[in-house]
């Protein structure tokens, strides 16, 4: 007989959400339903800080609580990212004005802006980190590529940060935002300018010894996604439309 009533959700969303996001969620005991916190820049992940109880906590199932996470989790890593890129890129922070990329991350993390800049004409998401990466753009290449990038996982969420019972998230959107983070970062490793010259470095290969920390925080982006895509796939009883593309030659999927 099938389920008709709200409460017999709840065991079945845990069950689903234990076995495929424990692993993400043991670093992650508590969020805010905010941005990653401004802090100084430290190259590392800021411990997790505890969340108090609000009355808006009893409107969300545990697979709200779980897809909150984990956006929080991917925005963090959109962050470090950002920073790791302006460390091997210095010259960047400083198109944008700024003299340290401390002021230059929080400006990008500023959640009034919702990942919408008008010096970026307003581009967000893939928008964004298109213009990052043509060869001719003249503005912080870092700042447009982070900003596309966090701003895009946004909107996989359904373009919001809170998510509550009347909340349903889009698998295919989650889905898509996995894949595009692939084409993302292989076209951040493989655009060049006119001379040849990387548009941006990212990861480092200096000798016998290969600084893979950039790649390992997209992987983690990457699993973000995908996880929450299964979750929100076997709640709402949806199928993914999975894409295959040659990664050379991949465009981004629509979000």
């Amino acid at each position: 007989m099938p389920h008709t009533i709200e409460t017999t959700r709840a065991p079945r969303a845990r069950r689903l959400v234990v076995p495929l996001a424990a692993a993400l969620l043991l670093a992650a005991c508590a969020t805010t339903h905010t941005y990653p916190p401004s802090a100084a820049p430290t190259g590392k992940r800021p411990p997790p800080k505890d969340a108090e109880f609000q009355a808006a906590d009893l409107l969300k199932s545990d697979v709200d609580a779980a897809a909150e996470l984990h956006l929080q989790e991917s925005l963090a890593s959109a962050r470090l990212l950002m920073e790791k890129l302006y460390r091997r890129n210095p010259r960047e922070f400083r198109k944008g004005g700024h003299a340290t990329l401390e002021p230059a991350v929080a400006h990008a993390f500023d959640p009034r802006y919702a990942f919408r800049f008008p010096e970026l004409n307003h581009a967000r998401g893939t928008e964004a980190i298109q213009l990052a990466l043509k060869p001719e753009y003249e503005g912080d290449r870092v700042f447009a590529f982070s900003v596309g990038l966090a701003g895009m996982i946004v909107l996989a969420y359904g373009d919001k940060t809170d998510l509550y019972l009347t909340d349903t998230l889009d698998p295919q959107k989650l889905y898509n935002a996995a894949r595009n983070v692939e084409i993302a970062a292989w076209k951040l490793a493989n655009a060049r300018d006119a001379k040849g010259q990387l548009l941006l470095l990212s990861n480092e290969a200096a000798g016998d010894v290969q600084n893979l920390s950039f790649e390992r925080e997209v992987g983690k982006l990457i699993a973000y996604q995908d996880v929450m895509a299964r979750v929100s796939a076997q709640r709402t009883n949806r199928t993914i439309r999975r894409t295959v593309q040659f990664i050379a030659t991949a465009v981004f999927l629509p979000i």
